[in-house]
């Protein structure tokens, strides 16, 4: 059964790259895109998404305030998140995981990377 991911991202080429990503890593997907955090709030189904994998850095609402609404909602707040970022300060990581991030990737990434990611936040 195809995994029901969320990919929030303001960047279509890397809304595609994550999809590429993912299926290259032999997941088999079923994708929901949002360019940015309150697109993807407005489409999040906490029935059906099994998986949120979203930027940091987004206009309107960006990654991090839209993980802190996603935790906020007892309906949404079990989706497994991972965040995508640019960001490398051990602090900024810090920050995402203190407001309910299960995990996070650095761009780039490699597939086997973002497997790992998704495998060990899926298999909580």
């Amino acid at each position: 059964m195809a995994l029901k991911v969320m990919i929030v991202d303001d960047s279509l080429v890397m809304r595609k790259l994550v999809l590429k990503s993912l299926r290259a890593a032999g997941i088999d997907i079923d994708p929901i895109e949002a360019s940015d955090g309150i697109e993807a709030l407005k489409k999040l189904d906490p029935k059906t998404v099994q998986l949120i994998i979203s930027d940091w850095n987004m206009p309107r609402m960006d990654g991090l305030s839209f993980v802190k609404k996603v935790r906020g909602d007892k309906k949404k707040k079990h989706i497994p998140i991972i965040m995508l970022t640019t960001e490398g300060s051990m602090a900024k990581f810090e920050e995402a995981l203190d407001n309910g991030v299960d995990d996070y990737v650095t761009k780039p990434f490699t597939p086997d990377k973002l497997k790992k990611k998704v495998d060990k936040v899926i298999n909580k």
